[in-house]
């Protein structure tokens, strides 16, 4: 009998804009005593009612299930979180994450992706749910990441990787085709490099949970040395690694 708790609905937007060399996103960092305490997220939270309320005439769904709420909460928590209004802009929806089960919280969460309105002029924060903001290459974060200069979660990572690879607005958005799910399933690893590795569907290993089983891969590396997302046709053939 499986007695965890329903996962809580949440949205995500990743805020993306060109620069002369690339691509920045806008980063939040949680304050650290909430959850998710001093993580660098990208603007999201919890779909409320009145988030399901507002667009009930959309039918846009995933797997079944309406994603109106799901794009209404991600603009309202970039206003919210940021200062920023996406009311008139085109949101991509382009992943949906969902933790194992043994969490004692987890969130149900849909990411989408748009590029900034050009009329941005500053971003607003609270200093309360969000201490600190910034524009960031997606490689530069990863590489803070892997500095120990700031921690993030492994969604935040695995979305980092994928935007790393395009070098603008329009090519990112354009390469999305029908929405990823990361449904996880996690691998807990002891001596000598401890750490987890998590599984997700299309990995040869997603139900066996062994890493060693040679096939497909899709699965995050969460290690002590290093993080790293693999993701192959079994052959060899996908995106590499970051260096």
């Amino acid at each position: 009998m499986n007695d965890a708790p329903p996962p809580i609905d949440a949205a995500t937007v990743i805020v993306a804009r060109d620069v002369g060399d690339g691509v920045e996103v806008l980063m939040l960092r949680k304050n650290s005593k909430i959850y998710f305490g001093g993580m660098w997220v990208f603007p999201g939270g919890r779909v409320d009612d009145s988030d399901r309320a507002a667009e009930a005439h959309v039918t846009e769904t995933h797997l079944g299930a309406s994603l109106a709420g799901f794009r209404t909460a991600a603009v309202r928590e970039a206003s919210e979180e940021a200062g920023i209004d996406l009311t008139s802009a085109e949101l991509t929806h382009f992943s949906h994450w969902l933790p194992p089960p043994i969490r004692p919280k987890r969130f149900s969460t849909h990411f989408f992706v748009t590029e900034a309105p050009s009329d941005i002029a500053d971003v607003s924060i609270d200093h309360g749910e969000i201490t600190e903001h910034a524009w960031i290459k997606p490689v530069d974060a990863l590489a803070r990441r892997h500095d120990g200069e700031i921690e993030m979660v492994t969604p935040t990572f695995v979305t980092l990787d994928w935007l790393r690879r395009h070098d603008t607005v329009a090519g990112l958005v354009s390469s999305i085709g029908a929405a990823q799910s990361f449904h996880t399933r996690i691998l807990a690893v002891d001596e000598p490099d401890p750490g987890n590795i998590a599984f997700y569907h299309g990995d040869v290993s997603y139900e066996s949970l062994d890493p060693e089983t040679a096939g497909p891969r899709r699965r995050c590396y969460m290690l002590d040395s290093a993080w790293w997302w693999e993701e192959h046709d079994g052959e060899g053939r996908g995106p590499s690694p970051p260096p």
